[in-house]
């Protein structure tokens, strides 16, 4: 699992819309405004994407 997204301490019953919008604020203004880091960005929101499918999956196989 991503330590970017252990850092956003969310938890896995949240959707992935709400993950991304913690995730978004809190980045700083200045790394929101740098069109060059756009592609690094997108990138990083794709891999805690992945994390939190992870972190759903396994929350649903532990409650099973």
């Amino acid at each position: 699992m991503s330590r970017a997204y252990l850092n956003l301490g969310v938890p896995p019953e949240i959707t992935p819309l709400a993950m991304l919008r913690v995730a978004i604020a809190r980045l700083h203004p200045d790394t929101l405004a740098v069109r060059s880091w756009r592609p690094a960005r997108k990138r990083y929101y794709r891999e805690l994407l992945q994390a939190h499918a992870e972190a759903q999956v396994r929350a649903q196989v532990a409650c099973k």
